[in-house]
């Protein structure tokens, strides 16, 4: 291979630095509002709050959804594309419940009173968890993206940059949420 060619390959794919550079910026965010979440819960005004046992359950799916999709990118590098399919397929379905699990978690939160306007600890609760919901809902959208393309009959394309930059993305999404759960389990 020619110096130039081999100099290239070192090189971080532009999709993957742009990536990277998004999730450095959600890093940020995310920090700003727990940082702020931290210095509002010291003034005499903060109420705590329990949350609902359904999260660990959907902590859990989000958990076993990039167990599952890790194993879908092994398969999809080993072009064992039946086994791809049914792992990419699990994966939306995961991220999909999760989702719902969420749902159920705020519907839970709001039968108690627990609602954004009731406080202002509250309205952080809502948030920070509905901010993480929505980049949950851009990794879905890209994960149905793979799970049509594994479908599709029209080509047969077999570039490992859309599956590594989804994977890389869904797995950022479930560290947050670890992240997050724990920091207001601890921080209430």
């Amino acid at each position: 291979m020619s110096a130039v060619a081999m100099e290239q390959r070192k090189r971080i794919h532009p999709h993957k630095f742009t990536l990277w550079l998004g999730i450095g910026s959600i890093v940020m965010m995310f920090a700003g509002l727990t940082s702020a979440y931290i210095v509002k819960r010291n003034q005499a005004n903060w109420i705590s709050f329990e949350l609902p046992v359904v999260f660990w359950y959907s902590t859990a799916v989000i958990f076993a959804s990039s167990i599952t999709l890790y194993l879908a990118g092994r398969s999809f590098s080993g072009r064992e594309m039946a086994r791809y399919r049914l792992l990419i397929s699990v994966t939306v379905l995961l991220g999909v419940l999760f989702l719902v699990l969420q749902g159920i978690g705020f519907q839970q939160l709001w039968a108690k009173g627990i609602t954004l306007q009731a406080s202002v600890s509250y309205s952080f609760l809502y948030v920070i968890v509905g901010l993480h919901a929505a980049h949950v809902i851009g990794g879905i959208i890209a994960l149905i993206v793979l799970f049509a393309g594994a479908f599709s009959k029209k080509s047969r394309n077999y570039n490992k940059v859309p599956v590594e930059l989804t994977g890389t993305y869904w797995h950022f999404v479930d560290l947050l949420w670890i992240y997050l759960l724990v920091f207001l389990l601890m921080i209430r």
